[in-house]
């Protein structure tokens, strides 16, 4: 089956929960209110997409390519981003919602998180080398064997990251985030003025 080659398009408040997006190539597309929740794009390639305002819950992601993708204001929840096309995988997310989410074993060094509900996502053996995660929630993550080296959770709250199970040289922590990096010793860490 021959797939599309879609290029400079604007998708604006399509529902593809009954009638999934066409399989093909997307370039420098704008999807603006689209409701992709439990909708199929696997094999799909978004290449420098911006996706606004969209529901994405639950949607399936095999081989999903997304290189310099942009999601902003978006509903993500239980997307198994482990699953996507591994090669030039590139996103950032900015006020998106992605909570139950798995980056399980994916290599996304320098991805910026912004203003966005981790929670519980699962970024197991997942490679976040100089990422940034700006303002977010991470209650109940899962950072295991991952690498945050050089990354940035000074501004973020709520994570809880063994430092002997995780690479973590060179991360950067608020003072008031270390709480989140001895959580495993059930310790009661006091601020005071």
């Amino acid at each position: 089956m021959e797939q599309a080659y879609i290029e400079e398009k604007t998708f604006d408040k399509i529902d593809f929960k009954d009638k999934p997006l066409p399989k093909g190539e997307y370039e420098n597309c704008c999807f603006l209110n689209c409701d992709f929740s439990n909708s199929e794009l696997s094999d799909n390639m978004f290449t420098d997409c911006e996706f606004f305002e969209c529901n994405l819950s639950l949607a399936k992601l095999e081989m999903t390519s997304f290189r310099d993708v942009k999601f902003k204001d978006c509903k993500m929840l239980g997307l198994h981003f482990s699953n996507c096309n591994e090669f030039g995988l590139s996103f950032s997310f900015d006020n998106c919602i992605l909570n139950h989410s798995s980056f399980f074993k994916t290599k996304i060094k320098k991805t910026v998180f912004k203003n966005s509900q981790l929670q519980e996502a699962d970024f197991t053996e997942c490679d976040l080398t100089n990422s940034v995660f700006e303002n977010c929630d991470l209650s109940r993550a899962i950072f295991y064997n991952t690498n945050i080296e050089k990354a940035d959770f000074r501004n973020s709250n709520n994570y809880s990251i063994d430092p002997e199970t995780n690479r973590i040289k060179k991360a950067k922590f608020s003072v008031f985030g270390i709480s989140g990096l001895l959580h495993k010793y059930d310790i009661d860490i006091e601020y005071s003025n």
